[in-house]
């Protein structure tokens, strides 16, 4: 019996996720929105924040006001777009296509078919999928990843469908700062919560 890993990375906790929702779905967040939203304390979500912000995740801007007060922050998600990259996420692909450069040398192995782009892409995907306790598996000719025994199979049933959600924002985001035709589509329905294969697709040059 395959146990999963444990969970950690940027979806170690649920308020964390919950948090990372909310700057997916929409950016530009402030502490007191997220805290109404989630119920959690502020200092609670600035502990999260800063979390997030380390790890790449977010990016954070301060408000420009034509009125008089102190700015705030405002926080959103590190998408990988123009004006929403995180330096963090930046030198994590960066490392992760050295460190798989590095690899295929040692090993004699060819970068994907896909071309150079996509593998320095795929470098970025695994990495940061190990990084939040998974154990990937790429089919490049199915082009997909399996991600089986997921370690939220325990979750509760009402969390996981927004945990999927965030997961797959993150994956996409990780895709995004790489550079490359692969996007990732979809998780897969399965009828076993210990099973997970996301499905990603070849954009078109």
């Amino acid at each position: 019996m395959v146990t999963a890993r444990p969970v950690c990375g940027p979806i170690s906790s649920y308020s964390r996720v919950q948090i990372l929702h909310l700057v997916q779905t929409r950016p530009d967040r402030t502490i007191a929105e997220i805290c109404e939203e989630t119920g959690l304390h502020a200092n609670t979500v600035r502990e999260h924040l800063q979390r997030l912000d380390e790890g790449g995740y977010i990016i954070q801007k301060t408000e420009h006001r034509t009125t008089r007060g102190r700015p705030r922050t405002l926080y959103s998600a590190a998408t990988g777009a123009p004006g929403a990259s995180s330096p963090v996420a930046r030198e994590k692909v960066n490392e992760a296509a050295r460190r798989g450069d590095l690899m295929r040398r040692v090993l004699h192995t060819d970068a994907s078919e896909l071309g150079r782009e996509a593998t320095y892409q795929l470098d970025a995907l695994v990495e940061h999928l190990e990084e939040s306790g998974f154990d990937p598996i790429i089919d490049e000719r199915e082009m997909t990843v399996e991600l089986t025994p997921c370690p939220h199979a325990a979750a509760s049933p009402e969390n996981r469908p927004l945990l999927c959600q965030v997961h797959l924002g993150l994956m996409q985001g990780v895709l995004t700062q790489a550079g490359g035709p692969i996007a990732a589509e979809c998780v897969l329905a399965a009828a076993n919560p210990s099973e997970c294969t996301v499905q990603l697709r070849v954009d078109a040059a």
